[in-house]
């Protein structure tokens, strides 16, 4: 059996743990703190260290999926968790523009820890004020190569898609290495 580890990370509130939650076949491990007063305007709690879930493709192929703390102050975690990562996906709040600049940031940063390949899910697309994918993509000076998909993370079909462009890039990438 292969397994095949991917990264979910964004900025805080993103979506990253809905993500992870939506998909896992197994109860997400999840290790989160209570935020402060002036946080909890937008949640209650945040990923401190990660989140694990599960899902398998088939017989052969298994996809473990890491989620990263999303505020500043646990990116000490970050590197740990994209140790052995085959790609990631950064989940962008598509209707708060004010988090674009350290989606950016966040999305450079895992590029230097591993060239692999990787997604962004423009979440919250089912809102009336959400950014499209394309608009993203200038907003956040995205390559025209790296897909920018549209994302809801409450809806399974919505991650399955992102998740498995990334798994496509993932296997076109091992197979030309082993040609």
């Amino acid at each position: 059996m292969q397994t095949v580890k991917m990264v979910v990370t964004g900025p805080f509130a993103a979506g990253k743990t809905q993500f992870i939650r939506t998909i896992s076949e197994i109860d997400v491990v999840a290790t989160e703190a209570r935020l402060s007063r002036a946080e909890e305007r937008i949640k209650d709690q945040t990923t401190v260290a990660m989140d694990f879930g599960r899902i398998t493709i088939d017989d052969d192929l298994v996809l473990y999926i890491f989620g990263t703390p999303g505020q500043r102050r646990f990116d000490f975690m970050w590197e740990i968790i994209s140790e052995g990562m085959l790609g990631f996906v950064v989940v962008v709040d598509s209707v708060r523009p004010e988090t674009f600049r350290e989606a950016r940031s966040i999305l450079n940063t895992f590029r230097t820890y591993a060239p692999t390949p990787y997604v962004v899910a423009a979440n919250k697309q089912d809102m009336e004020d959400a950014w499209s994918p394309e608009d993203l993509r200038i907003a956040l000076r995205i390559d025209p190569r790296v897909k920018v998909l549209p994302c809801v993370a409450t809806d399974r079909e919505s991650v399955k898609r992102v998740l498995l462009e990334l798994l496509y890039s993932i296997l076109e990438l091992m197979d030309e290495e082993e040609s």
